[in-house]
């Protein structure tokens, strides 16, 4: 069982089934997202995604649109061109109007009132795909960060993408598709629809518009912890972890996430007594993260605690079905089968 626990890790990343919005509500929403198109001072292209939140409003990334000499969109066979540029540059949040662009307006929701495991999909041109493309998954990390939420889920995107939507399963445009970590098993982040409304009290600005790098661009030691903790969790760096974790609880001692990297990298180093606290802090905050949950059911299982661990596979059954098989398999149980319904890119 211990080779069970050591590794399950590795099977985080396996995404649940995932329950499709009701009909037509993806291909409805499908016409708020654009392709943006941009010319660099140098001649060369680029390719990115945005999504229509007014009447001639796109909201994009700004690393998108930053320096362009033009910037274009193409929607329903028609071109239009760029007049001007509200921006956010540490956010990474512009506004690019234009004129006499009419198609669908996306209807914001809130970032804020996310949870754990709720299902969300992404609109986008990944790879400068010919129509817009949607992925599914679900909310697995929120980053509380300037009055918002930063959104990690296990909804994936490519190159292009940048810019593109984030719905939750009611339609509601939650999160701007913004960057990835690097290398296998990424991070996906999106950030928060509240900081669009920030950006409509910007000036206006001309085009070009000369950008700044946002926040996740910054050198290494001045990025959130959120992205610092990224590495040394991927390559099992358990001092390293630890040290960087301990310093996100103090500094932000209300942020669920940094006190469950410090509880990964504690029961990695045999430090379970402080672990086993900390899961449990992680979970009396929130109690729908998964991750936390599944650690301490393998632990339970690993202690011949049977009816904890139980207990335990029973809630995330309404949480994570693969999680709970996780904890199922580790106890010699039957793992429970699901369809898996459009989990990767429709």
């Amino acid at each position: 069982m211990r080779k069970t626990l050591i590794n399950f890790a590795l099977l985080l990343f396996a995404m649940p089934a995932f329950a499709l919005p009701e009909d037509g509500l993806v291909y409805q929403l499908k016409a708020s997202v654009v392709k943006i198109r941009v010319i660099l001072p140098n001649g060369h292209y680029g390719v990115g995604s945005g999504v229509v939140v007014a009447k001639d409003q796109v909201v994009t990334n700004c690393h998108v649109v930053a320096n362009a000499a033009a910037i274009n969109v193409i929607k329903f066979g028609e071109s239009f061109r760029a007049s001007s540029i509200k921006a956010d540059w540490q956010h990474d949040i512009c506004i690019v109007r234009f004129d006499g662009l009419n198609t669908e307006v996306a209807q914001i929701g809130s970032s804020k009132n996310l949870q754990y495991e709720q299902p969300v999909f992404t609109i986008s041109f990944p790879n400068n795909a010919p129509k817009p493309l949607a992925t599914y998954g679900f909310v697995k990390a929120l980053y509380p960060m300037d009055n918002s939420v930063i959104i990690r889920s296990t909804s994936d995107f490519r190159m292009g993408a940048s810019g593109g939507a984030m719905f939750s399963d009611d339609g509601k445009l939650v999160g701007i598709i913004t960057l990835k970590s690097p290398g296998r098993n990424a991070f996906y982040y999106n950030m928060p629809v509240e900081w669009i409304a920030q950006v409509q009290n910007q000036p206006e600005q001309a085009i070009p518009a000369i950008g700044a790098p946002p926040f996740w661009d910054a050198l290494e030691e001045n990025r959130p912890y959120f992205m610092r903790v990224v590495q040394p969790y991927q390559t099992e760096d358990w001092p390293a972890l630890l040290s960087l974790a301990t310093r996100w609880t103090e500094q932000e001692p209300a942020a669920i996430e940094a006190w469950y990297y410090r509880a990964v990298a504690e029961y990695k180093l045999k430090n379970i007594a402080e672990a086993i606290k900390h899961f449990n802090q992680v979970l009396a905050q929130n109690s729908r993260h998964t991750n936390a949950l599944l650690y301490l059911a393998l632990m339970d299982a690993e202690n011949g605690n049977k009816e904890a661990a139980l207990a335990k596979a029973t809630q995330l059954d309404a949480l994570d079905v693969e999680a709970a098989n996780q904890v199922k398999v580790a106890l010699g149980l039957p793992a429970k089968t699901e369809a898996k319904d459009c989990q990767a890119t429709c």
